[in-house]
């Protein structure tokens, strides 16, 4: 049972009575008078398991993007009803305007939308619809609290989705739209044309040539159906917020930014994200939604308080296949954690994959090491340039294991691994 404003109105009403009857009977007979109106409000009011509410399928949204939950309320009864409908979500779903008024005829039906916008990835529930109907008086309400399921997935963002066509662009240079006259293992034949001044003369072919008149060179494209593997590092250390995202995310948009592209480009992706243990893989098979299903993948990833188990992730790196495949390693450059786990299994990836480390860099250390004003500033940069040397070292070990590094803010880092990617690939070094 409810109550609404209208009870304590008429309790002030009854102030009219005691002035007109100055007696302590006057006040308990309206008091009494106010709990039988109430009373019968009650008991006459409809009763909320009456009404047949069902949701909608919600889908799936990107984080920070608009979406509706619809419910669809019915009337079973003939008997007209007056309320309010309450759709309550857990507080990252985002939900605005959830309070409906309801105003249904017999055997009416209405659809009612709750605006949603989810704050962070992942399933997010709603956490039960509360109905309250009003008696004829308008005095009370029953109210009843009813679990209609409903979901909304939250993908990751994809902001860098923004540089996919100026890197397709390039890709199509590459591809054979315009022809790439290159060398190299990771270069496949694509036909023979007439030598002109400039090309390489390593591309001669002599035999071709023998029957033609002219000098023959053959050109290359760059070879599809090569392997990308991105690892995704869900330890500790990918729980740390650069600029108030949390560097899980940032990886993941980077990722997401690559397995686009090399999708369009012919390649096979494939996915592995651990920490102690294989959280998430996915293979891709051909797959023509290959973005859809790897943001529908990475939605119910988070960040585990725990060291990473790089011997657990580099055979699960390994199980997927011995073919040589461009091995992304999204991890941050932290010294620790770099040098006690990671470094002791690199030779083991390097020996039969190219490697690259994707790392979202902190840009508060440059701003740190910049801020030298007071004294506690000093020694806060003090401390900023110890750290950015340490990366560095370690930076220059890796480039020594034959592992490429790219380490930007998150911003750039997504189109800078896309661009290093286009970079092997034109060089045929994939």
């Amino acid at each position: 049972m409810a109550l609404t404003g209208r009870v304590p109105l008429l309790g002030l009403l009854g102030l009219v009575a005691v002035v007109l009857r100055p007696l302590a009977s006057t006040v308990w007979l309206w008091l009494l008078l106010v709990a039988i109106l109430v009373t019968v409000d009650v008991l006459l009011a409809p009763r909320p398991r009456d009404l047949d509410v069902v949701r909608r399928p919600t889908g799936s949204v990107r984080t920070g993007e608009a979406t509706e939950s619809v419910l669809v309320v019915g009337n079973a009864r003939r008997r007209r009803v007056r309320g309010v409908l309450r759709d309550a979500w857990q507080p990252s779903a985002g939900a605005t305007d959830n309070r409906h008024p309801l105003r249904l005829a017999g055997h009416d039906r209405a659809l009612l939308a709750t605006p949603l916008r989810p704050g962070r990835r992942g399933d997010l529930r709603a956490l039960g619809v509360t109905i309250r109907l009003l008696g004829p008086l308008g005095l009370a309400a029953r109210q009843r609290t009813v679990d209609v399921g409903g979901t909304v997935r939250s993908l990751p963002p994809f902001a860098s989705r923004k540089h996919l066509p100026s890197r397709l662009a390039r890709l199509r240079d590459l591809d054979g739209r315009a022809a790439v006259r290159v060398r190299g293992q990771g270069t496949e034949f694509d036909s023979l044309r007439e030598y002109v001044r400039g090309d390489d003369v390593r591309s001669i072919d002599w035999r071709a040539s023998s029957r033609t008149s002219t000098v023959v060179v053959r050109t290359w494209q760059p070879e599809r159906d090569r392997r990308v593997v991105l690892v995704l590092d869900t330890s500790r250390t990918s729980a740390g917020r650069v600029d108030d995202v949390p560097r899980l995310d940032s990886a993941m948009d980077a990722a997401l930014l690559l397995a686009a592209l090399a999708s369009r480009a012919g390649d096979r992706i494939d996915f592995v994200a651990g920490d102690r243990r294989v959280r998430a893989r996915l293979r891709s098979s051909g797959a023509r939604d290959l973005t859809g299903r790897l943001q529908d993948v990475m939605a119910e990833i988070d960040p585990v308080i725990a060291e990473a188990d790089w011997t657990a992730l580099v055979g699960a790196v390994q199980g997927l296949g011995r073919q040589r495949a461009l091995v992304v390693l999204l991890t941050p450059v932290e010294p620790a954690s770099i040098e006690e786990g990671l470094l002791a299994v690199l030779p083991t990836l390097t020996r039969h994959h190219r490697v690259v480390i994707a790392s979202v860099r902190d840009p508060e250390l440059e701003r740190m090491a910049a801020q030298r004003g007071t004294i506690a500033e000093a020694y806060d940069a003090a401390a900023a340039e110890r750290e950015l040397r340490r990366r560095t070292r370690t930076a220059e070990v890796l480039g020594r294991l034959g592992v490429s590094v790219i380490d930007a803010d998150a911003e750039r880092l997504p189109p800078a691994l896309a661009d290093h990617y286009l970079a092997l690939k034109a060089r045929g070094l994939l």
